[in-house]
């Protein structure tokens, strides 16, 4: 299988690290490379390191319910450094308080998020929509 490069990470003020771990296991598991920013990132280093390692996909994830800020201009930012087009994925518990999934599907969309995930999603669906979304199936 042609590696495919990945940046994952928990993105602004959240320290949720348990859930990255399992994904950065899982993805490498399936045949990835996954470079693991850890928690507490910025957008600016999704961009810096997918830059440095010509990635292939950034994976946002959020569980402090923050998301909706944090991920806002992350497309626009990468497009602005030369990253048309990369795939980008986004998971977790992505805004406050209880809002239907669709509806918050459609703001990560609208935000220019590729695929958007609600809480408990199993890492085996987003292995798959990356194989498929990149062409490695």
């Amino acid at each position: 299988m042609n590696e495919k490069t990945l940046i994952l990470g928990v993105i602004g003020a959240d320290v949720h690290a348990v859930g990255n771990r399992i994904l950065e296991y899982a993805f490498r598991q399936a045949g990835f490379r996954v470079v693991n920013l850890g928690v507490m990132v910025q957008q600016e280093e999704y961009i810096s390191a997918a830059l440095e390692t010509a990635a292939d996909a950034i994976l946002v994830s959020s569980l402090y319910g923050h998301g909706e800020m944090d991920c806002r201009g992350l497309r626009q930012k990468c497009e602005e450094a030369g990253l048309e087009g990369i795939l980008m994925y986004v998971g977790g518990n992505l805004v406050v308080g209880k809002q239907e999934f669709h509806e918050v599907e459609m703001k990560f969309r609208a935000m220019g998020f590729d695929r958007v995930y609600p809480p408990g999603t199993a890492p085996d669906t987003a292995i798959e929509d990356l194989q498929r979304d990149l062409g490695v199936v």
